[in-house]
């Protein structure tokens, strides 16, 4: 009994969904190009032998209702002569930001000196491991701040784990872990947690004062209202580089 053909991984690959998309760029930049969703479309399929994109659906891509997949994007990209990452929304995690920059796998592994099918498997599991000069390379190469370089890593989830531990216990003492995901100047740093200590200590005794005043029905309506600590714990990694920038920007 003959084995039936297993589906291409490339093509599993193709139809995952593409980069957080710009739509009302996308609409922009055609309508500044005098163009139609038809024009587009036909540009795309005759140049770009995406056959499969219709008028309607470049319009669901610019109404926002659709988002093109990578290879749609950077053909389209072309088609309105601008760059790819003029299309993308802030790049999420390592293959969006190789999108972004219009550039292919192959490309990024050769330049960082990575095996190409084990920097596939890196995009895949959303986590960069390369050594420490391959960082390096991969980081000049899409234009990597420090913020996306700690969301490439995957580093994100720990270091949102050690901001939370300093804010609610003592900042000194988590420097130093901090330091190891964040390669900032160890007083900067100091300084920043020491920041993020104060506030959420602030936060915290504003609801302690909001709770021991809701001693009749009022008390509910006040709860409804959220928390201030837990939304800043939740936003914490967001909190801590804006913290960093205030104090080097």
């Amino acid at each position: 009994m003959p084995r039936p053909t297993p589906r291409p991984r490339a093509q599993t690959r193709a139809s995952r969904p593409g980069p957080p998309f710009n739509a009302p760029t996308a609409r922009r930049l055609r309508a500044a190009l005098r163009m139609t969703p038809d024009q587009v479309a036909q540009h795309l399929r005759s140049s770009y032998a995406l056959h499969q994109v219709t008028p309607d659906l470049v319009s669901a891509w610019e109404r926002g209702v659709a988002t093109p997949t990578a290879p749609e994007l950077t053909a389209l990209a072309r088609v309105l002569w601008c760059s790819p990452a003029e299309l993308v929304g802030r790049p999420r995690n390592l293959r969006e930001h190789r999108v972004a920059r219009g550039l292919a796998a192959e490309d990024v592994s050769r330049a960082v000196g990575h095996e190409f099918l084990a920097y596939v498997r890196m995009e895949e599991d959303n986590r960069w491991r390369g050594t420490e000069r391959q960082t390096a390379l991969l980081a000049d190469l899409l234009e990597l701040t420090l913020p996306d370089l700690v969301t490439v890593t995957g580093e994100e989830a720990r270091l949102a784990e050690l901001l939370r531990a300093a804010v609610d216990g003592r900042p000194q003492a988590s420097v130093r872990p901090v330091g190891r995901i964040v390669p900032l100047d160890r007083r900067l740093l100091e300084d920043a947690l020491r920041e993020l200590h104060r506030s959420y200590g602030e936060l915290r005794r504003g609801s302690d004062d909001i709770g021991a005043a809701g001693t009749t029905a009022t008390t509910g309506a006040a709860g409804d209202a959220g928390d201030p600590g837990r939304d800043f714990l939740d936003r914490i990694v967001e909190v801590f580089w804006a913290t960093v920038q205030s104090r080097t920007g």
